[in-house]
């Protein structure tokens, strides 16, 4: 694949030795982070293809610390749309998998929340059984039989013969933006789907949604832009800047992440607060990944039994990150993520309806 001919490639911006853009190179290393930005918004009501500026988040997140950063990151540069949405698709799902066989996380930032479908395709054509995580306040269930958009690419996703999706965890989602049929579908399918209420203040509840997925992606529409048009489809409510970005940094810190994307930011309107936002997003999850490669391979486990009527249950704490999890078998691949509110709840006798899927199984 000769990168040149897809991609316009990054400006060149000086930086410190202490910021994140002296860090940052052209080439892609194995191991690394890939940024790849994207300018096709056509899955968007009234969107286009025109070749977006990103020097303005550039500038912002080349100039952010680079810490004790150990993890490669490379910027692309910005990938040419093609002729139609198709061949964006095709382009896309092409780098991406170049990516995938060079064993590198790529990010997507920009274009319309649609792009999921070509990510989660790149990604399923090279890993099987799937966890999916999505941030959006919207679900998009949409069964039209049309052209893919943001408001059908999920149906396509949960739906297609050829893509294989162990589990599904909807976050953010806003009673009042939907369908209350799509959240009971959803519901009905076994997935979670979490209000936006619930991930308010602190993600110590709502992370270990983020813990086994293999792909994040996130809806920028799920963040409040009052004023400032952050995102596409701009929403007075919703998660705030600081939430945000600790939630990047949930992502980041996905022992199985493989993909991410940032979907919906609004181009046109890139004031310095909002390129300061997704540039710092950007860097949270970067930060994220950073902590998980220098995680211990070697976990050790304090369990707890915690007994509900003749039922015994064993929640186990590893020691050294303070995550949980519930179930028995030694393989946690076999146990749910959980937190310590979860634990809690079991001790005064309530056992959460999401750990019944282990013990339903």
């Amino acid at each position: 694949m000769n990168i040149e001919e897809i991609f316009q490639p990054a400006p060149q911006i000086a930086s410190e030795k202490w910021q994140l853009g002296s860090k940052i190179s052209r080439e892609i290393i194995g191991g690394g982070i890939v940024f790849i930005f994207c300018s096709d918004y056509r899955g968007v009501r009234g969107g286009t293809s025109e070749t977006c500026d990103f020097s303005t988040v550039r500038k912002e997140l080349y100039a952010l610390s680079n810490l004790d950063f150990e993890v490669p990151v490379c910027d692309l540069g910005d990938l040419l749309s093609g002729n139609s949405q198709e061949d964006t698709y095709y382009i896309l799902q092409e780098v991406l998998s170049f990516c995938f066989e060079k064993k590198v996380l790529p990010v997507l930032v920009g274009g319309s929340n649609d792009l999921a479908l070509p990510l989660f395709s790149a990604l399923n054509h090279h890993y099987r059984n799937l966890n999916y995580t999505q941030i959006s306040n919207t679900v998009s269930l949409l069964n039209d039989g049309g052209d893919t958009n943001e408001n059908n690419f999920l149906f396509k996703i949960l739906t297609s013969k050829n893509l294989t999706l162990k589990n599904y965890d909807h976050l953010g989602y806003q009673k009042h933006l939907n369908d209350p049929e799509s959240v009971r579908l959803l519901k009905e399918l076994d997935f979670d789907v979490i209000r936006l209420a619930e991930m308010m203040s602190s993600t110590e509840n709502t992370e270990p949604y983020f813990r086994n997925a293999d792909l994040v992606t996130i809806n920028c529409d799920a963040v409040e832009s009052p004023g400032d048009f952050f995102s596409v489809n701009p929403q007075v409510n919703g998660l705030n800047r600081r939430e945000v970005c600790a939630y990047m940094k949930e992502a980041g810190l996905s022992a199985n992440l493989k993909a991410a994307g940032i979907f919906n930011y609004n181009p046109k309107n890139q004031t310095r607060i909002n390129a300061q936002l997704l540039a710092q997003m950007l860097w949270h999850m970067v930060e994220g990944i950073n902590i998980t490669k220098t995680h211990p391979v070697e976990r050790n486990f304090e369990t707890f039994w915690v007994i509900i009527g003749e039922e015994e249950h064993a929640f186990r704490r590893d020691t050294f990150s303070g995550l949980w999890w519930f179930g028995k078998d030694d393989d946690l691949e076999n146990c749910v993520p959980c937190s310590r509110a979860d634990y809690e709840s079991a001790v005064r006798g309530y056992l959460p309806i999401r750990l019944h899927k282990i013990i339903d199984k």
